[in-house]
């Protein structure tokens, strides 16, 4: 046992309370009871240890378990005065002391001698239960929304005494005790008061502060060890592979980020520019050189991310999941720690610096979420308290046979609860802008990636996961109601109604659906050798006939980086020009579509080898003109795109687009109209997606007038030829495509032209 000289911040001040008077212990009774608390498996703890009045004629008596002591003295928690010597009555280091002449309990602590140092110590088991009656009543409902403020490990303070409230759901266990360094990690010294309404297992263990770690000891329903088990709610943990939870407490940082939260609260997504930067923090730099084994800080990537992101325009960086995670080739989505972030670069007070810079910056930050299955980790949720407490019995519905994950029971109140507190956890706790739900359609269906019989229906026979629908629901109602301006996305494969519909309008609810049909069609188009596009060219055109049945983000995440699919550069055809023309065009065709923009780090640059998570980005690649024009052009196309009303003001509605062209498969040519709120000023889009430069391309307009052009991108500063129109066309009284005027145009080669009229 160790003395601590920590002093963690005080919330809260109790009354010790002291044991109820329980009669004298027959000798027999209390040998029994000695003995299950040195086989650790005593159910109440605290009808034996403490100070109790059940010795003869009501005497007190005070009873401690201390292995490594060789003495324990009582002292007086008033006085300070030595009242006596404990007794060791078993040779495993079972101390009693019983006051004939006293009555009445009093406050007390010890004097205890080790081997190496004496120190006095408050006992855990003379202080009175942490858990009021209402957060038991709405934890044994499930209906907790704020439950992280109660359960996990909180620095705290009771009868003027420093330590950590513990406390765990573990309803079916037979005992758990909280171990760490401060009890040798000696299940049998700390075990837990259980809360039978709920349960909850609670303690307030003296002395233990902020940086300690721990973990629980757990005996199942029939007495079996379970493997030692994190803390489903612990805020922070050690550094991988090392899996202890270390006690932290909510975030206390002093938060600088008012004025964007108030303007966040202002702000409607869908009629604004979001340009999402996919970020894989561990990957996107290594400060040890391209094969450098260090992580930056939280701090470093507040100093390095965060500026960069700004001056490549992009508006929001969302991060691949930072909850902590066992194994790093998960990426961070097998998490085991819901409530922490990775250790991996910082403490939870530099990631909220991190934070804060990012807003401070202009930056929103969204969070990658994944409440769709866990790990099988023998530390983590599985078989937490001896029985599929977080998962389904049923390895039908409880094993995800892609992943070799477990899958949430999500009609359990309590894991609903978990999951949801989780949600409301980073937004409220470290001032997130969203949270983008990882595999919503595994959690949607029943049968997902399974074969006939390998499912269990729901009870109306069908395939959806009705308890994961509402859970969906329930999560983005409390997001949006809770935190104004925030934004919560889906990443949906399949054709589910409504998921970016409101509850009340019977949608799931969120604010955005990553549209991965639009994605897959036109990387498969943009992959084919030019000559065989005319055969797929309404691959590129289909996203429009259901553009506006969701809200949604265009994505070329890192899913499209990965498992052999290469960087999205060497999905181009043709030779080296070639490639990169094609990458520049479409990035082009992409950022003037209908949809929110996300592209996963390296995408900006032409990152030429796929993606590995244990490497930095190639850096080095932007000493080459192609790939500093390729990073030049997604910084321009943001920036226009932000400043452009018409690119964004009607993302989402039918009036701000219309096609111009959208059947000269014989050229491969696209052109579009993009409307804002004013009128008076849209943007013309025309791609070209072969090797031949189109001269006098005649594309019809709404109106006369200048027709500037804003962006080209064979333009040479972005690698190309400066094939184009020398700054703009003047539009002509000659009717086309239906319009009453037109403009003539040079458009080049495997190039976009983005136009404005002046």
């Amino acid at each position: 046992m160790t003395a601590y000289t920590k002093n963690p911040t005080s919330q809260t001040a109790a009354v010790a309370e002291p044991q109820a008077p329980s009669g004298a212990k027959s000798d027999e009774v209390l040998r029994a009871e000695i003995e299950s608390i040195i086989r650790a498996d005593h159910g109440d703890p605290f009808g034996i240890l403490g100070m109790h009045t059940d010795g003869p004629d009501g005497a007190v008596t005070v009873r401690t378990f201390m292995p490594e002591a060789r003495r324990v003295e009582l002292i007086d928690g008033q006085s300070g005065e030595t009242i006596g010597d404990l007794e060791k009555i078993h040779s495993d280091g079972f101390w009693s002391l019983t006051l004939r002449d006293r009555q009445t309990p009093f406050r007390y602590r010890f004097r205890i001698e080790f081997a190496t140092h004496t120190g006095e110590f408050e006992d855990a088991y003379r202080f009175p239960p942490v858990l009021g009656q209402l957060d038991v009543h709405l934890l044994a409902e499930g209906t907790h929304l704020r439950s992280f403020e109660r359960l996990g490990a909180h620095p705290h303070e009771m009868d003027g005494v420093t330590g950590t409230a513990f406390a765990v759901w573990a309803p079916n266990a037979s005992r758990v005790s909280v171990i760490g360094e401060f009890c040798n990690w000696d299940g049998r010294r700390l075990p837990m008061r259980k809360r039978h309404e709920c349960g909850v297992w609670e303690l307030f263990v003296p002395h233990v502060a902020k940086g300690d770690r721990y973990k629980y000891e757990i005996r199942g329903p029939s007495g079996n060890l379970m493997p030692l088990k994190a803390d489903p709610y612990a805020f922070r943990s050690e550094l991988p592979p090392h899996t202890a939870s270390i006690v932290n407490g909510l975030n206390r940082h002093e938060w600088r980020d008012q004025e964007w939260l108030r303007d966040r609260a202002r702000t409607d997504w869908r009629a604004k520019p979001v340009s999402i930067y996919e970020c894989h923090i561990s990957s996107w730099r290594r400060p040890d050189g391209e094969g450098g084994l260090r992580y930056l800080t939280y701090d470093e990537l507040g100093d390095q991310l965060v500026p960069y992101v700004k001056e490549m325009g992009y508006t929001h960086i969302e991060l691949l999941p930072i909850t902590e995670f066992p194994f790093d080739g998960s990426w961070g989505y097998q998490p085991i720690g819901m409530y922490a972030p990775t250790s991996r670069h910082g403490d939870p007070a530099a990631f909220a610096r991190f934070v804060e810079r990012c807003h401070t910056e202009g930056i929103g930050l969204l969070l990658d979420w994944v409440p769709g299955h866990f790990p099988t980790d023998p530390h983590g949720l599985g078989m937490f308290d001896g029985t599929h407490l977080y998962e389904h019995a049923d390895p039908r519905q409880g094993f995800h046979q892609d992943w070799n994950t477990l899958i949430y029971n999500f009609g359990r109140r309590e894991v609903s609860s978990f999951l949801l507190g989780s949600a409301l956890y980073w937004m409220d706790q470290f001032h997130f802008d969203g949270i983008r739900v990882d595999a919503v359609a595994s959690m949607l269906y029943l049968d997902y990636s399974r074969q006939a019989d390998q499912w269990v229906p729901n009870q109306y026979g069908g395939n959806e996961n009705l308890e994961a629908v509402a859970f969906l629901k329930r999560m983005n109602e409390l997001v949006y109601a809770n935190h104004p301006g925030g934004m919560t996305v889906a990443e949906e494969s399949t054709s589910w109604p409504g998921v970016s519909r409101p509850v009340y309008l019977g949608g799931l609810g969120f604010g955005f659906k990553w549209n991965m049909g639009w994605m897959h069609d036109t990387l498969s188009f943009m992959s084919k050798d030019p000559i065989h596009r005319r055969y797929h060219h309404h691959s590129m055109t289909f996203g429009m006939v259901y553009a506006y049945s969701e809200n949604f983000v265009l994505p070329l995440s890192h899913d499209e980086v990965v498992h052999g699919k290469g960087s999205l550069l060497n999905k181009m055809p043709g030779d080296r020009w070639q490639k990169f023309a094609n990458l520049r065009a479409y990035y082009g065709f992409m950022w003037t579509h209908p949809g929110k923009k996300l592209l996963f780090m390296g995408g900006e640059f032409g990152q030429e080898r796929e993606w590995n998570h244990n490497q930095g980005l190639d850096w080095f690649l932007l000493d080459d003109p192609f790939h500093k024009g390729v990073q030049t052009l997604i910084r321009d196309l943001n920036h226009l795109y932000q400043d452009t009303a018409a690119l964004h003001e009607l993302d989402n509605e039918p009036a701000g687009f219309e096609w111009i062209e959208a059947n000269d498969s014989d050229n491969s040519v696209l052109a579009f109209l993009r409307y804002g709120k004013d009128r008076e000023r849209p943007i013309v889009s025309v791609s070209n997606f072969t090797p031949l430069p189109r001269q006098g391309y005649r594309v019809g307009v709404p109106a006369p007038g200048f027709y500037r052009e804003r962006l080209n991108t064979d333009a040479g500063v972005y690698g190309g030829g400066d094939v184009g129109n020398n700054g703009g066309v003047e539009a002509e009284e000659i009717p086309h495509h239906g319009r009453p005027y037109s403009i003539c145009l040079t458009v080049p080669p495997l190039g976009s032209l983005i136009l404005e009229r002046a």
